[in-house]
């Protein structure tokens, strides 16, 4: 393995330190907010759409696998670092300005909110460029933070919905049941999805060669994240023709076109993958009998099926090790034909190139001769 960058540390080390920092401040913060019983039970119903939401994003993030500490790292500077940030920067606000508490969550709450959970995708395009291939990987990382962000925000609003400290009624019950409904069973894309024009402004940013291009895109994305948050948040404020219609009208029709906008990248990766490892075995990079096995997801299970049957967990990890290799070999030579490679191009292709050579003779795909040793 290559040693790793000095960028590559230092984003460690800032997104380490402000995890630690910020978690301390709100886990303070929700201890505030209500007794145990009550911050059990709403961490308890906020937890519950996490895991089916991350799921979608694993979904569509199996061409190539975010390294799991940066997915984590996603979560943990969404629920921490963001909120953290986003309380400090309104409550500093609005003491400043004086805005109402209507503008606060229609107009400055959106910017804030918005501003702290870009700024990681921004530090990743900045200091982990190189894990950036696309626009499905800001896809991802944009869902990772926002999910994050959703859960302390939920943990928040059920407690107060519960002990009747936010505003809307006496409490109890059925006010925390209502806020679940709306919250967690409605609209637990909410917030994944306004980062996501985030995601896709960093996404289109790395797959341009274009300096305006790299610069203007996570600003449009920004504003356009600011604009449907500001939108969703003020239809729970000034009405718009209320909240359900502008949940029907526009919020869950553009929450399907993102949907398909995704899935639609992810079926592009097969034919990239090809296109790119194509050209790479023609440079004698990757045997071209392997290409099909390694970009066609049904065929790389049965791959990993035929080597477990054939020797066990450990030439099942061999295969797996292989075709991980593969993939990242083609999206880095895909970087490499359009013109936008990483800096350490060289570096990682030998290193996948080198992965690639120790591991193909001890392997078999089905059909082939196993290899002896």
């Amino acid at each position: 393995m290559s040693a790793p960058r000095r960028d590559s540390l230092a984003f460690t080390v800032v997104v380490t330190v402000l995890v630690v920092l910020c978690a301390a401040l709100m886990l303070l913060v929700i201890a505030l907010s209500g007794g145990p019983r009550t911050l059990l039970v709403a961490t308890v119903l906020a937890a519950l759409p996490v895991g089916p939401v991350v799921a979608c994003y694993l979904w569509l993030d199996r061409y190539e696998p975010e390294p799991k500490r940066l997915l984590a790292a996603g979560l943990l500077w969404g629920a921490f670092v963001a909120t953290a940030a986003a309380i400090v920067v309104q409550g500093v606000g609005g003491l400043a300005v004086g805005v109402t508490e209507a503008a606060s969550l229609a107009i400055v709450a959106p910017i804030t909110e918005e501003a702290s959970k870009g700024l990681f995708l921004l530090l990743l395009l900045w200091w982990r460029r190189a894990e950036l291939d696309g626009l499905l990987d800001g896809l991802v990382y944009a869902g990772m933070v926002g999910v994050g962000f959703a859960f302390t925000e939920n943990i928040l609003y059920l407690a107060a919905a519960y002990d009747g400290t936010d505003g809307m009624g006496p409490g109890g019950t059925e006010a925390l049941t209502t806020t679940f409904v709306v919250r967690c069973l409605f609209s637990p894309f909410a917030h994944p999805f306004f980062t996501t024009f985030i995601g896709i402004g960093v996404g289109v940013a790395v797959a341009s060669r274009s300096g305006a291009v790299r610069v203007l895109a996570p600003l449009t994305g920004y504003a356009f994240a600011v604009a449907a948050h500001g939108l969703w948040n003020g239809s729970t404020v000034y009405g718009f023709g209320s909240f359900a219609v502008v949940y029907v009208v526009l919020m869950a029709p553009a929450l399907v076109g993102v949907a398909c906008l995704a899935v639609w990248a992810r079926r592009s990766e097969r034919r990239m993958l090809t296109v790119a490892l194509s050209d790479a075995a023609q440079r004698g990079l990757v045997p071209a009998t392997d290409i099909g096995w390694v970009t066609d997801l049904q065929a790389r299970r049965r791959a990993r099926a035929h080597a477990r049957a054939l020797g066990g967990p450990g030439a099942e990890r061999a295969m797996r090790d292989y075709q991980q290799a593969a993939v990242e070999l083609g999206f880095l030579h895909h970087r490499f034909l359009r013109g936008t490679p990483p800096p350490d191009f060289a570096a990682r292709g030998q290193e996948y190139v080198a992965r690639i050579g120790a591991v193909r003779p001890s392997i078999a795909f089905p059909g082939q001769v196993v290899p002896t040793r």
